[in-house]
């Protein structure tokens, strides 16, 4: 089992960047596929990036490809997203996942999440 915890939301107006953070409990972080995703007020939650075990792979949404960058560091736990050149529609609680089993883009094959972050961009 692991516990997510996001941190680095916050207020941004656009064209700036965020780097938001998860924080994972356990030992076992490195055996999980990872993702962020993000859910805007009235809309369903949505991917946005992806990462494989090493981090050898990473996928993107592609209203954020070229803008947002996944990593993550298996010795200290976390999980990142770099967002650069951030647009007012990029506004949403962004949440990171963990899935056991799935490299995936579907939210419902996520087994872990975090209680979510807000981003907010002003134009």
């Amino acid at each position: 089992q692991v516990q997510l915890v996001e941190s680095g939301g916050g207020l941004v107006q656009a064209g700036g960047s965020l780097r938001l953070s998860c924080a994972a409990s356990g030992r076992t972080f490195s055996t999980y596929y990872m993702g962020w995703f993000r859910q805007a007020p009235g809309k369903e939650r949505e991917f946005v990036a992806k990462i494989t075990w090493r981090g050898a792979r990473t996928d993107y949404a592609d209203s954020v490809k070229g803008r947002f960058a996944i990593s993550r560091d298996n010795a200290k736990n976390t999980l990142y997203l770099q967002m650069d050149s951030l647009k007012p529609e990029d506004t949403a609680v962004y949440y990171c996942a963990a899935s056991q089993s799935s490299y995936t883009n579907a939210p419902w094959r996520y087994d872990y999440w975090g209680q979510g972050t807000q981003v907010t961009v002003s134009s």
